[in-house]
């Protein structure tokens, strides 16, 4: 299912797979409206199905749900949901004194989306914005990689300026560039804290790192850049180590 054939499908996504659908139900915060399970893999399943409330559960022959997807599928279970719209400022008004948002500027590749995604779930960010330049994590792929956390960290997208709303709302704004004006490790952390990715390639906008930190990931000779997923695991993992130990980094 391609992106574009979900426009004016009233918001509704694709989850496949038990992790990513355990997930969803466990989060609650994008409600699942019906789900598909292979016939083989309904004993198995039944404590997760058991967690969903309004919505019916399909049950076919293995045969059946491929000539429905139109390839064989070996997760055994497919889920439609329909996304909670939620607007940046309430999002980032709701978070606490101390808090940590990813921030994504042009991110167009769904894989990366995705790792984004997951790694923000996996060091504990608040939120996660966007720009009108991004992709949307809620797509089929997208999802799939971020093993679900994309239906489980809150997100919004901004539709004006990111940096600025994030100043708006007390965040200092960490953005990530291979000229950026300090090292990873000589942060120090502030209570509100957001850090800014780019797209690979173009990276973030002259005017976008004139208005931020800049900060750079020391590297051997010869490389300058990582993959912007791999970036954001090392940028949040230091960020996170830092709030545990109670440093101001």
């Amino acid at each position: 299912m391609r992106e574009r054939d979900l426009v004016g499908r009233n918001g509704r996504f694709v989850a496949e797979g038990r992790v990513v659908v355990e997930k969803a139900i466990a989060a609650g915060r994008h409600p699942l409206t019906s789900v598909l399970v292979a016939e083989q893999r309904l004993p198995s399943i039944t404590d997760l199905l058991s967690g969903l409330t309004d919505a019916p559960v399909y049950v076919a022959a293995q045969g059946v749900m491929d000539a429905i997807a139109g390839f064989p599928i070996h997760r055994g279970i497919l889920a439609v949901g329909r996304r909670a719209e939620f607007s940046a400022a309430e999002l980032l008004a709701g978070l606490p004194t101390r808090a940590l948002v990813v921030a994504l500027s042009g991110i167009a590749n769904h894989d990366n989306m995705g790792g984004l995604f997951r790694n923000a779930a996996a060091f504990g960010a608040d939120a996660v914005l966007f720009d009108a330049g991004c992709c949307d994590p809620l797509y089929r792929k997208a999802i799939r990689v971020s093993v679900g956390a994309a239906l489980v960290v809150p997100f919004a997208r901004v539709e004006g300026d990111l940096v600025a709303m994030l100043a708006a709302h007390g965040f200092e704004v960490l953005a990530l560039s291979p000229s950026g004006e300090v090292e990873l490790d000589d942060v120090r952390r502030t209570p509100r804290t957001a850090a800014l990715f780019g797209a690979e390639g173009p990276g973030l906008s002259p005017e976008v790192l004139s208005r931020t930190r800049t900060v750079r990931i020391a590297m051997s000779g010869g490389f300058d850049s990582l993959n912007v997923a791999t970036t954001s695991g090392i940028v949040l993992h230091r960020l996170a180590a830092a709030s545990r130990s109670g440093l101001r980094r």
